[in-house]
């Protein structure tokens, strides 16, 4: 089995280095979702802006299963579009990633999930609270929008960008889970640890017992100190989780 974390073989004809490696990186994170049992068979998104076509992005098609994603086999779309599953991709996921991607040349690759515990921290007014190191990594970092139903109207990315604003992460209340990075390291890292935050925090609050947060100066200290850890040694971990679906199955590099 091939157990190499670089990007070796040449792309296919037609496609760029730069789009070959975004479009391994977005299928190993589809993989990767799947891996951890955050996937929902065919639905959920995450996307990739294409490198040197800021306007363009990658996303699944509609009828794949993520286990089934592959470099090759992932969507090419314009943000600038109308699309829906008749072009071969979910309108809602279509929607949600080319609004955001639109609105932040900042980020490159965003990803989201619907879990049991994402969904309920959503429905509570009180939203994250800073009662984990793993939760300060959003401290003022993390938006909240309003459920509005299925997010398949155009009109709903407005907002969305609105609440996003410029933070890591959002809750979409009554909905799911929302990151975004530079990378796709960045984005599907930031989601692991807001579900950890989440199940702590849940955790913590079933008991009923008083809680103690971390004080406002401590979070936007460890905050900054996780920023920098993301921008140096933190990179380092992209590469163990490749390892990890190399082990289990390369396909998802063709």
């Amino acid at each position: 089995m091939n157990t190499h974390t670089t990007i070796t073989s040449a792309p296919p004809a037609g496609i760029s280095q730069g789009e070959w490696k975004a479009r391994v990186d977005l299928a190993a994170v589809y993989r990767l979702l799947a891996h951890y049992r955050l996937d929902d068979v065919i639905y959920n998104h995450s996307a990739m802006r294409v490198p040197g076509e800021p306007r363009m992005f990658l996303m699944k098609r509609h009828e794949l299963l993520y286990t089934e994603v592959t470099a090759s086999n992932l969507a090419k779309v314009s943000m600038d579009e109308d699309l829906d599953e008749k072009s071969g991709v979910n309108r809602p996921g279509f929607t949600l990633h080319g609004g955001v991607l639109s609105g932040r040349d900042d980020v490159n690759c965003s990803v989201h999930i619907h879990t049991n515990n994402g969904m309920a921290i959503g429905a509570m007014k009180g939203g994250l609270r800073m009662l984990s190191q793993h939760a300060t990594r959003f401290y003022k970092r993390i938006g909240y929008h309003p459920y509005e139903g299925i997010t398949e109207d155009f009109e709903e990315r407005a907002r969305i960008n609105r609440d996003l604003g410029k933070n890591r992460a959002m809750i979409l209340n009554h909905h799911g889970l929302l990151t975004v990075g530079q990378t796709a390291r960045e984005a599907f890292v930031l989601m692991m640890v807001l579900l950890d935050a989440i199940d702590i925090q849940l955790k913590l609050e079933a008991t009923k017992g008083e809680l103690v947060e971390i004080p406002d100066a401590i979070c936007a200290k460890t905050a900054e100190q996780f920023e920098h850890h993301d921008a140096g040694r933190g990179a380092a971990d992209w590469s163990a989780y490749l390892r990890i679906l190399d082990k289990i199955d390369t396909s998802y590099r063709n």
